[in-house]
């Protein structure tokens, strides 16, 4: 294909959505990647198309199981042929929030297989074909951007399965960006902070009141066309001395502060 392409984990809504967008003003053809029947996204992947988009495909699929995975990139070559870049976006909460000291394994197997064991396998798959695709053509450019989260290194005792999720997945950016150095295939991570989405939706008045009294420099909610402008900038290589590094949107939450 002519024109640059992404793949968008959990791209048919909120923080994932948001990056799609962006790419797509930016003239990437997007592959979404979602849970939902295709029928459910029709009205995301014309918005998608209208942003920009030459070509706007949905690859159905759980990012946390190796067949899930499979089918993803199988669709994404049958359509595109090529990839050139690759949006870890996809993840989820605990289904209840719980004292660490209550924390099951079952939603520690859950949220781990999605949010940690998923993007590192995946990427692993996608860094295999990029390479492929380098070696092919000298001139093709590929990278990859995790979407990770503060949760990374910021402690919530009532899901602590998400955090250490997130840890991983920090760590994750660091193995692959120095493994593709050589290639020079950069890696990226994006780290949000409290982001207006449906994921938030239940914690929206514990959030609006930390947000007024001050928890974020910029007192308001991070909106997902915030993430989607940080991946953008990201994608269009404009950093290019910065692979393995972390691009924190998150309202100047984490700044130290007394």
């Amino acid at each position: 294909m002519s024109h640059q392409t992404a793949l968008v984990t959990g791209g048919s809504r909120g923080i994932g959505l948001g990056c799609a967008l962006a790419l797509a003003k930016d003239g990437y053809s997007i592959a979404i990647n979602g849970m939902r029947p295709e029928s459910q996204v029709a009205n995301v992947m014309e918005q998608i198309k209208v942003a920009g988009a030459p070509q706007v495909i949905y690859c159905q699929g759980d990012v946390g199981t190796s067949y899930g995975r499979a089918a993803i990139l199988t669709k994404v070559r049958e359509e595109f042929t090529c990839l050139n870049l690759l949006v870890n976006n996809a993840g989820v909460a605990p289904k209840d929030r719980k004292d660490i000291l209550e924390t099951s394994e079952e939603s520690y197997q859950r949220v781990l297989s999605i949010n940690c064991e998923g993007p590192y396998f995946l990427t692993q798959a996608v860094a295999n074909w990029l390479i492929r695709q380098k070696k092919d053509n000298a001139d093709f450019f590929g990278s990859i951007i995790n979407v990770n989260s503060i949760s990374a290194t910021v402690a919530s005792v009532n899901r602590g399965e998400y955090c250490v999720s997130k840890a991983g997945f920090a760590m994750t950016t660091q193995l692959f960006a120095a493994r593709l150095g050589e290639m020079d295939i950069p890696v990226y991570e994006v780290r949000p902070g409290v982001i207006k989405t449906d994921m938030t939706s239940g914690v929206t008045e514990k959030y609006d009141k930390l947000i007024a009294d001050g928890i974020c420099v910029t007192k308001r909610w991070g909106l997902p066309d915030d993430i989607g402008k940080a991946v953008a900038a990201l994608a269009r290589h404009e950093f290019p001395y910065s692979t393995g590094q972390v691009i924190m949107v998150d309202g100047g939450l984490t700044i130290p502060r007394l």
